[in-house]
Parts: structure tokens; sequence; C-alpha cells
């Protein structure tokens, strides 16, 4: 079943291209994320930081990541999405590398300022590019780019698990970027151009003005959603280590788990939304998001612990892509404002989740931190019919 919102159409030669090279910057985004979140317990075992201090030092990312966001929206009004990843992503990876190599916190901290503000610019940019690309082939394909964004993650995650006690902190996380520039060299040139993401100026919006009442459910489900990223992404190998007493190797797989399951959800996820709604899709997966919460809060042993992560990706894993095609149903001439206005959301949620989680494990522990994201997992229940937003003709 095609959605109402997008007309079917043949994709052109440029079309397929542009899509191969759109995957491409979602799957150097995963790698270069998971390289640098898989290793937190790590840097704060070398910094020797307390989980206060880490919590405020985590906080670097999300903030900077909403400036970069929001400049991207500005960014890519004038000059395209293309313009701005090509730029912002080799950043990314950069950034990374120098995360690694910082010998004390003041150079670690702009190292992680870098990454905030060019992890969020590529987060919108790439969106944008995934917007157009599913515009212009008139069904849902969000889920295939954030599936593969899944799968370079759950490949960083098991990278670490595979090498983190044979190799230094560095080289862990300098090798898997060298994989990531060339990805982002590769891709840069054969996206969307401005004018190719943009369509025709009679649709627009007065003002490219972004309507406020269909817009707020998406911007607080994707905090809400991000809420539990941050929790699973800053503390799962935190959780690990200190509640569940695991070792090196098992540390990382809770993180893993959870990308696993966000990629198997994700490969079957277009499908889905064809068939059933996106606003079903997304009521399922706060539930199952919510009972994962659950697990985690309650789980007796690492195995469970592992398993309760993988249910929170298979709840939460559906939510982004949506909101994100939601968000360009809502700004038809596409201008980018939409997307990067839910993808500030994004940070939002993550700078919550954040300081929020961590604040609870600081003042009880790391099991009672988790009812957090719990809560608001099961919010995103009540904000699914948003994902379907009736969109006026000509507006």
């Amino acid at each position: 079943m095609i959605s109402p919102h997008l007309e079917a159409a043949v994709p052109s030669p440029r079309d397929r291209q542009a899509r191969l090279a759109t995957f491409a910057v979602y799957a150097v985004q995963g790698l270069s994320f998971a390289t640098l979140l898989t290793q937190v317990a790590h840097l704060q075992d070398k910094h020797g930081l307390d989980t206060g201090a880490l919590t405020i030092l985590l906080l670097i990312v999300p903030v900077f990541a909403g400036v970069g966001s929001v400049s991207a929206g500005s960014i890519a009004a004038r000059l395209g999405s293309k313009a701005l990843l090509r730029v912002a992503q080799p950043a990314v990876a950069a950034a990374v590398v120098l995360a690694g190599l910082a010998p004390n916190v003041p150079l670690l901290v702009p190292a992680l300022l870098l990454f905030g503000v060019a992890v969020g610019a590529v987060d919108a940019g790439m969106n944008m590019q995934g917007v157009a690309v599913e515009r212009r082939y008139g069904r849902a394909v969000l889920n295939g780019f954030h599936c593969l964004w899944s799968v370079l993650s759950l490949a960083g995650a098991l990278w670490v698990s595979a090498v983190g006690d044979g190799l230094p902190l560095e080289a862990v996380m300098a090798i898997p970027m060298v994989l990531a520039v060339a990805g982002s060299l590769y891709a840069g040139p054969k996206l969307y151009t401005a004018a190719e993401e943009q369509v025709a100026p009679e649709t627009a919006t007065a003002g490219g003005r972004v309507p406020f009442r269909p817009i707020l459910p998406l911007c607080l489900a994707m905090a809400f959603l991000y809420v539990g990223d941050a929790a699973v992404s800053n503390f799962s190998t935190v959780f690990m280590q200190d509640t569940m007493a695991a070792d090196a190797r098992v540390i990382p797989l809770a993180y893993a788990a959870y990308q696993a399951t966000t990629l198997l959800v994700r490969l079957a996820g277009d499908l889905a939304v064809r068939k059933y709604g996106p606003a079903s899709i997304v009521r399922l997966g706060g539930a199952i998001a919510t009972l994962g919460f659950l697990g985690i809060v309650a789980a007796p042993s690492q195995p469970l612990a592992v398993v309760a992560f993988g249910l929170t990706g298979v709840g939460l894993s559906v939510v982004a892509p949506q909101s994100f095609s939601a968000a360009g149903k809502l700004d038809p001439a596409g201008t980018g404002n939409a997307i990067a206005l839910v993808n500030l959301f994004n940070y939002v949620g993550f700078i919550v989740g954040s300081a929020l989680v961590g604040a609870i494990a600081e003042a009880a522990d790391m099991r009672v931190a988790f009812a957090a994201p719990l809560v608001l997992a099961a919010a995103i229940i009540l904000l699914a019919r948003g994902f379907a937003p009736r969109v006026r003709a000509g507006a």
C-alpha cells in the first residue's frame, strides 16, 4: 500500500546513484558513532572519571550536535545538504580519532565538541538526502537507510569486542575511521544537489514555515526515543561493567544487541510501513521498547540483560525513520527546515537522557536510572497517531 503522501515513480539512474551515495553516508555515520560510543567505559577509565564527571563530559556531544543541526538547516536551505555533508562527515571521523588520542580531559573536550557539531550537521544532512530520495522514489525507503546505519554501528561494536583487549585504545578508534573517510569521499560527489533536493516552489508553505501542531508529536517522540537511545549508548557499557560485573569481551555486547535488533527490524521496516502504516508501526515499537527497558531494570543475569537491551532496539528502531519521513511530508517543498527541527529534538532527548540517567545513577544506581527511559518509551505509544499527518493539498 503506497502512502497517500507519496506518488509512486520510476527512479531514474540519477536517483539510483543518489540512493547508493546516501546509503554510504548513513553507513559511515553509523560506524563513526559506534566507534566512539562503545569506548565510553574505556575513556572513563583512561581519564579517571566518576559517573558524574562522565555525564557532564558526555553532554558536550548532544549540546553541540544541536548547534550543528540548527546550522545545518540554514546552510542546507542555501547550499543544499550535499555541500554540508562533504565537509561535516570527514570532520566526524577526525573527531573520533582525536578523542582516542587525547591524553587528558582538556584535550578530550575540544575533540568531543568537534564531534558534536559535525555529528549534528551530518544527522540533519543525511536525513535531508534520505527524504529527497524517498520523495523521488514515491515510496517508503528511509528504514533502509537507517538499517545500514545500524549494520555499521553493529560492526563498530563487534570490532571493539574483538580487538579491544589486543590493541591500544588509539588504534581501536582510528582504524575504522580510515574506512569512514573513504566512504564519505566516495559518497560526496554523488549526492543530490540543492536543486535536485527541492521541488516546485508553488508547493512551499509561506516563508518555508513549519506547521507547529502536526510536527509537535514528531518532535516529542524523537526526544523520548533519544532519551532511551542516550541511556543505551552512553551507559550500556557502564551498566554491564559495574552492575552486571561483565568482563571486557561481554561489555560491548549489550550495545551490539541493541544495534543488531535495530538492524533486523529495519530490514523489513519499509515493507511493514507500506502495509500497516507508520502510526501502527510506531505504536507497536513504543510498547516493545517499554518492555525492553523493564527487562533492563529487572535483569538478573548478563545474558538476560543483553536480551533486554536487544528488545529496546526492536522497539526504538522504527521511531526515527518515521519521524523524518513524516517531517518530510510537512515540508513538501524540500527546504529541510522540518527535518532540521525534528533532528534538533534528537539532541534534546540525548541531553535529557544523558543528564537524567547519569544523575539518577549517581543518586541511586544504574538499574533505577533505566526506569526513566522506560516511562518515556511508553509515552511514544500515545504519540503514534501523529506519524500519519494530514497534509493540505498545495501546502
